[in-house]
């Protein structure tokens, strides 16, 4: 017998085929699912039948405590330090939010005729619908038809707006039967506390037409350019069809074929439903789509809608690293994007403008050479200035060319966070800035402020090293900046002139390793593979050439490192905001990561002999000349600091403080580190530094260093 002449079951409806009954038993979930759905929809009724029905009714109907229902997903906004100045909004979403009344007719009645035309007269949950569906679905052998109401479909979205993981996300709308159950409690439960018209004005807000326009008034604007009042009967009825599937029916970049064909089949359902008449159907369908696409004016905000984008991105990458936000980096984005923060940053806008006009100043926008500072508060770790002659821009078309080969540059525009590093950017040589970092060490161990080293021009050291200029038969023989430099220096007058030579030797006596263990508890990090050989184990203890600062350091691990000083030694790690407030009005206060990475004594000593650069003078000591003495004279107060300079003017640093603050500025070439600033470019890190120091001690300063009682003139036997 062939499978044509095969018996066929016969039903109510009519003959089920094989492929038929096949589909039935693979809908059995469905068919379960609608039996609990009549259950559930008529829960309500057997509520008035005995108290032990009603406590079946209320708990299905009660909406779980951990059911949020939002109006809709709300941007974070970020400001500035003052809780006033708006310097950046996240959100993924553009929306135009809009009372009942002002969504007119057409598009209400259009969304209500094609996906939910019971939706005035059922509780939450179609049976009707929900048995069309079973049979549809029992005929075409899939599941293409779900039955879902308007109600049902908001709580969808509902779910998948409170969702904090893209998990959460697909789960809000996977296909199975303990969602679709869950779905249709959550909906009676919500017809049971917000009425019909919130229902479907919240769903029309909230809904995704494609293109980034999320709510109909964001589509009417994007397809349109319209405000909702303004559409057609046509208009209404193509963007309701954008609904069932925004990328299938696309007008835009789809195929206006498939457009028309959605738009019409939503005119067909008016109709039918009696929303339109015959005659009105066809005019809306004679009618031309009529597109005229505007951009999405997404509140998507970030680094590139700030004019601080680099402290912007800054930011946002420190705020996806925090475990509290989520457990993923994913995840704590979407809380920042869909949470509706009110953070409070510690970017202080004066501070910040007037940084921008000193590195301006020095070196402006449009240079190959890079010029940035960044600024820490004292104590805090607050983040207070990220400067650099650079627009926060990925729009290269217009950059100069490549230093070190073919293509664009990274300037005047670029999103390479060239003050906090990356993977691929791991930082500049910071050179003599380094000394701080052996001054300390040596000081830590007992070695006061008054030890005198006979310092030559250039010196033999114990370090092995490979053939080159700074190579004396194999040994390290670095030599100071100037044939005039030799002599008898102590910390004061050899930070203060800088002299390699006396820093050598000092580094021999106090141990590498333990200069590289004091740069680490400063919160310095060794990004590339060969800082991070150089940097660890036993190699520490061999790596003098550390004290020259001859490692890839970030001007953002710079200024953070220094601000300990100051605050008497207490590190804090760098940090972008102080507090927030959730959308329920709670508020989040962060706290700063503080450590004592050095003793008091320690650091005031260390600081009593930064005093010399700058011309500012030490306290307990004698200063000859400084290699930024023009700091002093402009900052006008307190003021301590270091020059850095690299083989061959590579790079240029300077990083200097007052009691409140450490400022760090560089000068180098991000795309070609062959490519040296010279000596013309010299000394603009440490006039950059000046006026910004300036500036914060006229806004903020106050206090001054306090001596060391300690480490000054104190005798000690040196054990070679």
């Amino acid at each position: 017998m062939s499978a044509s002449s095969k018996p066929v079951a016969q039903t109510w409806f009519g003959p089920i085929t094989i492929v038929q009954r096949r589909a039935m038993f693979a809908l059995v979930p469905v068919a379960v699912a609608f039996g609990l759905v009549v259950a559930l929809t008529f829960l309500p009724l057997a509520s008035a039948f005995g108290g032990a029905a009603k406590v079946g009714s209320e708990s299905v109907l009660e909406l779980p405590d951990d059911l949020v229902l939002p109006p809709a997903p709300e941007s974070s906004t970020l400001y500035a330090n003052d809780g006033e100045t708006v310097i950046s909004t996240f959100g993924d979403q553009y929306r135009v939010q809009l009372e009942y009344d002002q969504i007119p007719d057409s598009v209400k009645e259009a969304l209500v005729a094609t996906e939910d035309s019971n939706f005035y007269e059922h509780n939450g949950v179609d049976p009707e619908g929900v048995m069309r569906a079973l049979v549809t679905n029992i005929s075409s052998g899939d599941t293409s038809e779900g039955a879902s109401t308007i109600t049902m479909q908001y709580v969808r979205q509902v779910l998948s707006y409170t969702a904090t993981s893209p998990e959460e996300v697909a789960a809000a709308s996977e296909v199975t039967l303990d969602r679709k159950v869950q779905e249709i409690g959550y909906a009676l439960a919500l017809e049971e506390e917000m009425p019909k018209e919130d229902i479907l004005t919240n769903y029309l807000n909230t809904v995704y037409f494609g293109h980034g326009a999320y709510g109909i008034g964001a589509a009417a604007q994007v397809y349109y350019g319209k405000v909702p009042a303004e559409l057609t009967v046509a208009e209404s009825a193509m963007l309701v069809g954008l609904v069932q599937s925004p990328s299938a029916y696309d007008p835009i970049a789809g195929s206006s074929e498939a457009a028309t064909a959605r738009r019409n089949h939503v005119i067909n359902r008016m109709v039918q439903v009696g929303f339109l008449t015959a005659a009105e159907g066809e005019e809306a369908k004679a009618e031309e789509l009529n597109l005229n696409p505007q951009e999405a004016n997404n509140t998507s905000g970030g680094a590139i809608d700030s004019k601080y984008g680099f402290f912007v991105d800054y930011f946002e990458q420190w705020w996806e690293q925090q475990e509290d936000f989520g457990d993923s980096a994913d995840e704590r984005k979407a809380r920042l994007y869909r949470g509706g923060y009110e953070i409070v940053s510690t970017l202080d806008v004066e501070l910040q403008e007037a940084a921008e006009d000193a590195v301006e100043k020095q070196l402006k926008t449009g240079s190959e050479f890079a010029l940035g500072s960044v600024v820490v508060e004292a104590g805090t770790g607050a983040v207070q200035v990220m400067a650099v002659n650079r627009t926060y821009s990925n729009d290269i078309s217009d950059n100069g060319p490549n230093t070190s080969g073919d293509g664009k540059g990274t300037y005047p525009n670029t999103t390479n966070p060239l003050l906090t590093g990356s993977a691929s950017s791991p930082g500049y040589q910071a050179g003599s800035s380094f000394k701080m970092f052996t001054m300390l060490a040596a000081l830590e161990a007992g070695m006061p402020l008054s030890t005198t080293i006979s310092s030559p021009y250039q010196y033999t050291s114990k370090y092995v090293v490979g053939d080159g200029e700074a190579s004396c038969g194999n040994y390290w023989c670095p030599r100071n900046a100037a044939k005039s430099e030799v002599g008898n220096y102590n910390m004061w007058t050899g930070f203060g002139e800088s002299v390699n030579t006396y820093f050598v030797q000092l580094v021999e006596r106090v141990g590498a390793d333990k200069a590289i263990e004091m740069s680490k508890r400063l919160g310095l990090e060794y990004h590339n593979a060969q800082d991070l050989s150089l940097t660890s184990g036993d190699r520490a203890e061999t790596f003098g050439p550390f004290t020259l600062g001859v490692t890839q350091n970030t001007p953002m691990e710079m200024a953070a490192a220094y601000a300990a000083l100051p605050a008497d030694g207490l590190f804090c790690e760098p940090i972008p905001v102080t507090s927030a407030v959730t959308s329920t009005g709670s508020t989040i206060a962060f706290e700063t990561a503080c450590k004592q990475a050095v003793e008091p004594e320690v650091a005031r000593a260390a600081v009593d002999a930064a005093r010399c650069p700058t011309g500012y003078g030490a306290a307990t000591g004698k200063c000859t000349w400084g290699t930024a003495e023009g700091v002093g004279e402009t900052v006008k107060g307190p003021v301590a600091g270091k020059t850095g300079t690299t083989d061959e003017n590579s790079t240029n640093w300077f990083v200097g403080f007052t009691p409140n603050a450490a400022a760090s500025a560089f000068v180098a070439d991000p795309d070609g580190p062959n490519n040296f600033v010279g000596r013309s470019n010299l000394g603009k890190p440490a006039n950059a530094v000046g006026d910004i120091l300036a500036a914060q001690w006229e806004l903020n300063g106050e206090g001054d260093f306090i001596p060391p009682s300690e480490l000054v003139n104190l005798r000690v036997r040196y054990v070679p």
